[in-house]
């Protein structure tokens, strides 16, 4: 998995790249959100459009950041995911969990209403 930091006023855009599947996508993950929290950005989007896979230790890694953001009072919200990775979303509930969008426009106007 490859990370791109993009801030876009208050949001920080990661665009993410590759499959994640856990092990040390886990801990580079987990870094740069913790990082971004120390550092006062709490309002995150994940752009997955060039994701191609997610398993389910790399669902819990989306969890686990979802859960980190939340208890610091931000947001994670995801963007441009594929069909593939939207069954999964779909088929785990996980769509119940995250706020997803078509595109990154729609994410970041939904962080200026809440």
């Amino acid at each position: 998995m490859n990370i791109k930091q993009n801030q876009v006023g208050d949001v920080m855009v990661l665009s993410l790249s590759g499959k994640i599947m856990g092990g040390p996508d886990h801990e580079r993950f987990q870094t740069e959100i913790r990082t971004l929290v120390a550092d006062g950005v709490v309002d995150v989007l994940l752009n997955m459009s060039k994701v191609s896979w997610v398993n389910s230790t790399g669902l819990g890694i989306l969890v686990s950041a979802f859960h980190t953001l939340k208890k610091n009072g931000g947001q994670l919200k995801i963007c441009e995911v594929s069909d593939r990775i939207d069954n999964i979303l779909n088929v785990t509930q996980l769509k119940l969990v995250f706020e997803t969008y078509d595109n990154c426009e729609a994410a970041l106007a939904s962080f200026k209403q809440d």
